[in-house]
């Protein structure tokens, strides 16, 4: 995987514009769900070092079907800085596929500022999933300086799940948590986002299409453990909505 230093458009992983049917599924995702995924974040460690600042990996599907979720992601991403300035802040990288072959990485980012105006600028293009590169991106990130939390955001898996889990299994040992947010209900991306989970000894989240609400308090948990661990998540529960600590209630 590439990596662009200077904030430019990350560019190539692999094409083909794929032509999925609308799922069928519920008409929203189940809040049991959400709080099932805080709840196995409540058995992690801490992701951080105490005092340091947390790095985490955020990726995301840019292939076609991803366009509206990319442009909520792009209005979200900010709140993930936020939630941890105070805790000692957060450096951001983002990956992200699309198109033929196309597999990109970001510099690490420490402003929203600057993660927005790159996302602004790429768009999403039909293409396969590249799910395994950003596995082994985030590997070799760790390998480098240690990454504690990687947060994945898709709608599908079109891949080997063997390979998949092999290269989970190597961040697994790494002590790199994979939180995967899958949006809507493709049983063959949910069996794979949940065995990288479990590889990783990370969590699992579906969320409903569309739902930037969930979606934004999934990003928000994950920002705040990597960033500060279980004492964070405990904190943004006293300062959060009633939405969303109803969710934080499972972390005790």
């Amino acid at each position: 995987m590439s990596k662009d230093r200077s904030d430019r458009t990350p560019a190539p992983a692999h094409s083909a514009e794929r032509d999925r049917a609308a799922d069928k599924a519920p008409a929203a995702t189940g809040r049991a769900e959400i709080d099932a995924f805080l709840d196995r974040v409540n058995a992690l460690g801490p992701a951080a070092a105490p005092g340091k600042r947390g790095r985490l990996i955020f990726a995301l599907d840019a292939t076609m079907s991803r366009q509206p979720t990319w442009d909520t992601a792009c209005r979200l991403q900010a709140e993930m800085f936020r939630e941890t300035a105070a805790i000692g802040g957060l450096d951001i990288q983002l990956v992200y596929y699309r198109g033929l072959a196309e597999c990109r990485a970001s510099s690490w980012i420490a402003e929203p500022e600057r993660l927005g105006a790159l996302m602004s600028r790429i768009d999403c293009r039909g293409g396969h999933t590249q799910i395994g590169k950003v596995l082994a991106h985030a590997r070799r990130e760790t390998d480098k300086a240690k990454v504690g939390t990687l947060v994945f955001v898709g709608d599908a898996m079109e891949e080997a799940l063997d390979d998949l889990c092999t290269g989970a299994g190597e961040l697994g040992l790494r002590n790199v948590a994979a939180f995967m947010f899958q949006e809507g209900y493709d049983p063959i991306c949910e069996r794979a986002f949940r065995d990288i989970a479990r590889l990783t000894r990370g969590a699992y989240c579906r969320f409903a299409p569309g739902a930037a609400h969930e979606l934004g308090e999934l990003l928000r948990a994950a920002a705040a453990y990597a960033a500060g661990g279980m004492k964070a998540l405990a904190d943004l529960k006293q300062r959060q909505s009633a939405g969303a600590v109803r969710l934080l209630e499972q972390l005790k």
